[in-house]
């Protein structure tokens, strides 16, 4: 009969260990802090300063993207686009003009599948084909990396890491859930209720009809600049984070 040492010790593997969907035995996967206290990930930046960033996923779109650039040029905003590297290729226009706007350009895949069901293998190509149409397009090597999903694991981390990307997530308050057309009050009210400084909100500029993000931009932009926030691109937000782990 099995001890109770050895019991213990077989309950506390099972615990910790699991068994990846190819068979390998890995690591029960880190939580949010793990990751965020390591720099490894981020989701928003604490800061002092009346700072916030938008980002986009999913594009670039002819119409949506268009829309969105026209908006955050009357507000004298930047943002952070994370691209997919496919509709880079096939719009590779709109992406020179967010570049010409200063705006920011991040990868977000080539195809954006399912990375619950890629290898650590197909991700790096994924992320690597898309940094290439990326810069076929607009000569800008982005070094941030947006996840589909926001699904993340100590694989994924590493790929970004030996591919020489940040991940980077949203602020969980700032999930503005646009891609399933939630209406134009849902969309402004989740932005203006949760705003803080620091905050990495979630739009997409792709992904189905977006004319709700546009139209809430309309109301959230001059709302956001009236309380004094500047609108900065995430690796401006990061600075922030690099002056205090400097002080």
């Amino acid at each position: 009969m099995m001890n109770r040492q050895m019991f213990c010790l077989l309950l506390t593997c099972a615990l910790f260990f699991t068994t990846s969907q190819y068979g390998s035995v890995v690591a029960k996967e880190k939580d949010r802090k793990y990751y965020e206290t390591r720099g490894e990930i981020v989701w928003e930046v604490p800061t002092d300063r009346k700072v916030i960033a938008l980002t986009f996923d999913d594009g670039p779109d002819p119409a949506y993207t268009v829309q969105i650039a026209e908006l955050l040029r009357q507000y004298n905003a930047r943002a952070t686009f994370f691209v997919v590297g496919s509709r880079v290729k096939k719009y590779p226009s709109v992406v020179r003009q967010l570049v010409l706007d200063q705006h920011e350009l991040a990868n977000h895949t080539f195809t954006h599948p399912d990375l619950r069901r890629i290898s650590p293998e197909k991700l790096r190509a994924e992320v690597d084909s898309a940094q290439e149409a990326i810069y076929s397009a607009t000569g800008v090597k982005t070094k941030l990396f947006r996840p589909p999903g926001g699904y993340y694991n100590e694989s994924l981390v590493r790929v970004a890491k030996e591919s020489g990307f940040q991940v980077i997530m949203w602020s969980w308050h700032q999930d503005t859930r646009d891609w399933s057309d939630p209406g134009v009050p849902k969309i402004v009210s989740k932005v203006l209720n949760n705003a803080h400084n620091g905050d990495i909100v979630l739009f997409h500029d792709f992904g189905g009809n977006r004319q709700q993000t546009v139209d809430a931009l309309r109301q959230i932009l001059p709302e956001l600049k009236k309380r004094g926030y500047q609108f900065v691109t995430v690796s401006e937000l990061m600075q922030d984070q690099h002056k205090k782990v400097g002080k």
